[in-house]
């Protein structure tokens, strides 16, 4: 079953001290794209989750949003510069003895000293990370591709229905050529009758006219090769592997055949069915434009 290149997935997982959320977002390209935003920290990490979304995306431009929050109370933990702190302590013990203070210095005081304490960001735990960004990205795919298969599976059913509207316009031309070449056949005996103002036709003439004329006006090759498309067409709507680009070009050829047929027929109603025809696949391509 086809699935549409646009969809949106989300995911979220917790791994020791690490928790990563990730979204994604995918929309319509030629190749599988995969735009990355992770945190500065999980950068090391940013190629090995491009290849998995790209192993199981086809095609498509998609972008990866990922998240890190730190599982504590506190994002920021505080660090203690032991040497400042020894260097204070010697300095108010040299004040102390300098103004013959007999007060001692307290811990507190040192620990208010500038420099002392200070805090910074809790680091990331690469291991919980990884494993965390890994898990919470799964979730998002299967989500992701879950949306694009549902969608896909709505534009499949769309795509059958115009299929079958082209099968009959098809048969229509079908049926209307031999008909084209009769009512040619007609005219073209009564204009000759009208010209030599006698009713005598010569038949070989008139035969060899309507042969030529037949010969120009043959769409039973065009209309043969568009029903194989269409038949190529629905194995692949029922085929698992992404075939967005391969209906993209049975598209092509199929108005090809249909300009080919337009331009050989001079019959109106054969003309009016290329029309539809012409407009049927025009919708089927845009349809395509969305597939996998």
């Amino acid at each position: 079953m086809p699935r549409s290149m646009t969809g949106f997935g989300a995911g979220r997982a917790t791994v020791g001290s690490e928790e990563i959320s990730v979204e994604l977002k995918s929309v319509n390209h030629k190749y599988c794209e995969v735009k990355p935003r992770l945190p500065r920290e999980l950068a090391p990490f940013e190629a090995e989750a491009v290849k998995k979304v790209k192993d199981r995306l086809a095609r498509g431009a998609v972008d990866l949003i990922a998240r890190r929050q730190a599982v504590s109370v506190s994002a920021a933990v505080p660090v203690v510069d032991v040497a400042l702190a020894r260097e204070y302590q010697r300095a108010f013990r040299e004040l102390s003895e300098a103004i013959g203070s007999p007060e001692t210095v307290s811990l507190e005081l040192i620990a208010t000293q500038p420099g002392v304490l200070r805090l910074e960001e809790r680091g990331v735990v690469a291991e919980d990370a990884q494993k965390a960004l890994d898990a919470a990205l799964t979730q998002s795919l299967d989500a992701l591709v879950r949306m694009r298969e549902q969608e896909g599976a709505a534009i499949a059913q769309d795509l059958k229905s115009r299929l079958d509207l082209v099968e009959e316009g098809v048969k229509a031309v079908q049926a209307l050529a031999p008909q084209a070449v009769e009512e040619y056949r007609k005219r073209l005996s009564e204009r000759i009758a009208e010209l030599t103002r006698e009713g005598a036709v010569d038949p070989q003439r008139l035969v060899q006219e309507v042969a030529l004329f037949a010969e120009r006006t043959d769409v039973a090759e065009e209309m043969t090769r568009l029903l194989s498309h269409l038949e190529h067409f629905r194995a692949l709507l029922a085929s698992d592997e992404p075939a967005g680009r391969k209906m993209d070009f049975l598209v092509q050829e199929m108005h090809r055949e249909v300009n080919t047929t337009g331009s050989k027929s001079q019959h109106p109603a054969i003309s009016a069915r290329v029309v539809a025809l012409k407009a049927e696949l025009e919708r089927i391509r845009e349809q395509v434009q969305n597939l996998e």
